[in-house]
């Protein structure tokens, strides 16, 4: 079953409200440079995920998935405040693995580049198995049997 157009315009609504409120009116130190990705809201428009990415070392992304949950109250009722619904969706946070599993692809790719590097430098010096022509006895043995 697909996202309903309200649900999905709830979801963009939802993103934008948390990075403004992430970037205006929370002072927490350990909230490192983060990036709200995506959210995804359930249909009954209860429960909403936020992803989000964090640039920096795995330290940083400790502290910012800390300073988030303590910060959740905050942002749920600046949701609230906003979206003027009658129930404020519960909010959750995940740490969005896009960026990892970019690399992962891009390390795999460098890998195949490499390997087919050394294909092509093996392929440099070789020549063909066999004869260049291995239809010629056949057309000679046609030609004999022609005359």
């Amino acid at each position: 079953m697909g996202t309903s157009h309200r649900a999905a315009k709830v979801a963009d609504r939802i993103k934008v409200v948390i990075a403004q409120t992430l970037e205006t009116k929370v002072k927490d130190p350990r909230l490192g440079f983060i990036t709200v990705t995506d959210v995804r809201i359930t249909g009954d428009l209860q429960q909403a995920s936020i992803f989000y990415t964090v640039l920096g070392d795995d330290e940083s992304k400790i502290q910012t998935a800390k300073a988030l949950e303590s910060a959740r109250g905050l942002l749920r009722s600046e949701v609230g405040k906003e979206l003027g619904m009658r129930i404020t969706p519960t909010i959750s946070f995940f740490a969005d693995g896009l960026a990892e599993s970019a690399q992962n692809f891009e390390d795999l790719l460098s890998k195949v580049r490499e390997q087919d590097k050394e294909l092509a430098a093996l392929r440099e010096g070789a020549a063909p198995a066999g004869e260049a022509d291995p239809y010629k006895i056949h057309k000679a043995r046609e030609t004999d049997a022609g005359e």
